[in-house]
């Protein structure tokens, strides 16, 4: 096991850790993102106590309980967030032309979302409807269900800051409980980062 100091995180509101690493396509996702935990640790990659919840999921176990690691791989990147008393949800896209956007959106987006997006034209909304996928998945994979959750349970809407919670169901806790951080991690990618306190 490596010594080293064991990291300091924000106060509660503030983003978790993140990060940005390379990842060829297809390559597995998640030895490369216990390197990075295992590092901010000082921990031995292999050694972290990580399982998956029912829902794939990764949860830490004793004696990191308290602290909470999500990651997603598209393209040739992977994102890697850890946090400390908070769930938290990340998500990676690679842009690309999505020109069903707005169907997609009509279909599993909450209604006011879809709306946001019929009033824009199509490169602006591909480019929106991308931003939308992305932080209503990392809040998804935050609460621990996915999308499976479904999509349309959370509202967003744009705000002075980049996208913000205006509404979601129940389960998911108030909609002023979530943080939001968009991200814009390489060229041609976007994502988000999603957490709240647990």
């Amino acid at each position: 096991m490596r010594s080293q100091p064991p990291p300091t995180f924000p106060p509660a509101r503030a983003a978790p850790r993140w990060a940005w690493l390379p990842l060829a396509r297809r390559a597995p996702a998640e030895p490369v993102a216990r390197q990075w935990i295992g590092g901010l640790l000082g921990r031995e990659p292999d050694g972290l106590p990580l399982t998956r919840n029912p829902h794939g999921r990764p949860v830490f176990g004793p004696p990191l309980q308290h602290l909470d690691c999500n990651w997603s791989h598209s393209g040739d990147g992977l994102l890697v967030a850890l946090a400390e008393e908070r769930c938290v949800g990340i998500d990676l896209e690679w842009v690309k032309p999505r020109p069903n956007a707005l169907a997609l959106a009509r279909r599993y987006f909450h209604a006011s979302e879809a709306a946001w997006l019929a009033a824009m034209q199509p490169p602006e909304r591909e480019a929106a409807f991308l931003r939308l996928w992305c932080a209503k998945e990392a809040m998804l994979k935050a609460h621990g269900r996915g999308l499976a959750f479904g999509l349309d349970r959370l509202a967003l809407q744009p705000g002075p800051g980049g996208l913000q919670v205006s509404s979601c169901a129940g389960e998911l806790g108030a909609a002023d409980d979530w943080s939001l951080l968009e991200l814009t991690p390489a060229p041609g990618y976007v994502g988000a980062l999603a957490w709240r306190c647990r």
